[in-house]
């Protein structure tokens, strides 16, 4: 069996659900194996509780925090994350921040790595987002994996939609009462799980 896990960070819950897409997606696949984990969250609660994510955040309460054995026992990694400004939130910075000792012993290299993401708005740095991520991991020498355009949804003309060549994404909006993820936006994240699972599968010789 290939092992996936994919390490998520989300404030009011959009990439929790794009997460859970993005599983499916890997099940799909014979032989893979899929653990959902979340990045530590480093606002205290009151900081939370002015934000309005309180309530959201208990909607993957559940999720264990990964650990950097999380991501060293892996066969494949895939990585949720929100854009700020462009690029990636504090909270995943400083989770990629304690990954020195595993770089040192060149831990990831050769894993395929995949990024999805969330913005609040339609153009608000989503591939940017992806791009910047995709930067460390290939630091760590992992293998990029994105979504080619034989995942036809994210060609859609008939629906404003996340999605790209460099990875799944949604429109969030800015709050925990707003847009969720659309269906084409998680076909989308379904399929980026399950090619990233395919090609793990090739990798790994299963």
């Amino acid at each position: 069996m290939m092992e996936i896990n994919i390490i998520f960070y989300s404030l009011y819950g959009h990439n929790y659900k794009m997460a859970k897409a993005v599983a499916e997606g890997v099940r799909e696949v014979e032989n893979a194996e899929v653990s959902i984990y979340q990045i530590k969250e480093t606002f205290t609660a009151e900081i939370l509780d002015k934000m309005g994510a309180t309530e959201s955040k208990k909607m993957f309460e559940h999720i264990p925090v990964a650990t950097m054995d999380n991501l060293a026992e892996a066969d494949a990694l895939i990585f949720g994350t929100p854009t700020r400004f462009g690029l990636i939130p504090a909270q995943v910075s400083a989770f990629f921040d304690a990954t020195g000792s595993l770089w040192a012993e060149g831990a990831l290299i050769g894993k395929p790595g995949s990024v999805f993401t969330s913005s609040a708005t339609q153009h608000g740095g989503q591939e940017s987002t992806i791009l910047n991520l995709h930067t460390t991991l290939l630091h760590h020498g992992m293998i990029i994996v994105g979504v080619p355009y034989s995942e036809k949804r994210q060609s859609t003309l008939e629906e404003i939609t996340g999605g790209s060549p460099y990875g799944a994404s949604t429109i969030a909006g800015n709050g925990a009462d707003t847009r969720q993820p659309s269906e084409n936006e998680l076909g989308i994240a379904r399929f980026q799980g399950r090619h990233v699972a395919q090609i793990t599968k090739k990798l790994v010789g299963e």
